[in-house]
């Protein structure tokens, strides 16, 4: 680990009932051969611990798994839950989706450099072509996000939530703020991936 990403813990969202994508179990889905949880695992690997909420499933590297409560309670409790599974001392977090293949360890360590420089700021979160944050790539200060996640998680919109910490917002380099919900997306994915 270097010592930019010294204190970085990740959280990774891998729920959800990809219902867009006819139920698929999302993060399980391969491009040329690694999934889609395999591959945000690789561009967050300077984090330690590296917490997965989801359904346990066969991963590249040591994780520590939970579940949100209740099942299905949506991104929030999910993120309530990788925060409460995160008992070591972290001065950062990354909050990541499972489904970004295009997502680097370096575009994370913009995000840590970026929330480094600013002393107020409680996150930053990459944000896309039209200037939307992407709410699943950021890194947070750990106590700022502690502060805004709800006890009573279930069913929030996580925008509401993760607005609150009032992150810095850094623009996304080429595709690493694309994600895989639809069909179509996942067809590019394929065509980028497996050529």
């Amino acid at each position: 680990m270097t010592s930019l990403t010294s204190g970085l813990a990740g959280i990774v969202l891998a729920g959800g009932r990809g219902t867009r994508l006819g139920g698929r179990d999302k993060p399980a889905i391969t491009l040329a051969g690694r999934s889609l949880l395999d591959r945000t695992l690789d561009a967050a690997a300077d984090a330690d611990p590296l917490i997965v909420v989801g359904p346990s499933r066969p991963v590249s590297r040591k994780v520590r798994w939970t579940l949100e409560e209740p099942a299905g309670g949506g991104p929030v409790a999910a993120l309530a839950a990788g925060l409460e599974s995160l008992t070591e001392r972290a001065e950062l977090v990354a909050v990541l989706a499972a489904d970004h293949p295009w997502l680097t360890g370096a575009a994370l360590r913009r995000l840590v450099r970026r929330l480094r420089a600013e002393d107020n700021a409680g996150g930053a979160v990459l944000v896309d072509d039209g200037e939307r944050p992407q709410w699943l790539l950021g890194v947070w200060d750990t106590d700022a996000l502690r502060r805004v996640v709800p006890r009573d998680a279930a069913g929030r919109a996580l925008g509401g939530v993760l607005a609150r910490a009032d992150p810095l917002r850094v623009p996304a380099a080429a595709a690493e703020a694309s994600d895989v919900d639809t069909p179509e997306e996942l067809d590019r994915a394929l065509r980028d991936f497996e050529g």
